[in-house]
């Protein structure tokens, strides 16, 4: 029964090898988004931060 336990035990901790880490999968996918929605709103994006620090500054 011990032989057993061990095997299992054993080959849970082999099956998280090789998997991507899900921090990985996120960072990667938030840096996607936000390179997509730069490249469609650049323009509108700048001149609302443009706005909002003026608007802010005087």
């Amino acid at each position: 029964m011990t032989r057993l336990i061990d095997r299992w035990l054993h080959a849970r901790q082999d099956d998280e090898r090789g998997d991507v880490p899900g921090w990985v999968l996120i960072t990667v996918m938030t840096a996607g988004l936000v390179a997509a929605l730069w490249a469609i709103a650049g323009n509108q994006l700048g001149a609302m931060l443009r706005s909002a620090l003026s608007s802010v500054s005087g």
